[in-house]
């Protein structure tokens, strides 16, 4: 693999796995101030009958709440699984390059004897 492709694959990978994982923390970040402010009980005055389970603890939330939580932690982790493996098909193609690379020095060590 060309060194400009093996940049390009480092770069998506980073491009995808970084705003996954903060993604991650930030809906994490979120559900801690959920289960601090929502309320236990399901408050139909306020639309809160949406359950969630956060740690044990079921609070109740609006119904678009949920679902902005919902798709921030499931489009974080398709980010960060997507930034995952392009990263570990990087770490596969860059360890075959140095091998190669060190199989060319060696033989280029022997030549030179």
């Amino acid at each position: 693999m060309k060194p400009a492709h093996m940049g390009t694959l480092k770069f998506f990978s980073l491009l995808f796995l970084l705003p996954g994982l903060a993604g991650l923390i930030v809906s994490a970040m979120i559900s801690m101030h959920y289960l601090d402010t929502l309320p236990k009980t399901p408050a139909p005055d306020e639309m809160r009958i949406t359950p969630r389970n956060i740690h044990g603890t079921l609070v109740y939330q609006t119904v678009e709440e949920n679902q902005r939580l919902s798709l921030m932690e499931d489009s974080s982790v398709g980010f960060f699984v997507i930034g995952l493996a392009l990263g570990l098909v990087y770490l596969s193609k860059w360890g075959l390059v140095r091998a190669l690379g060190a199989e060319n020095d060696d033989e280029t060590a022997e030549n030179l004897s």
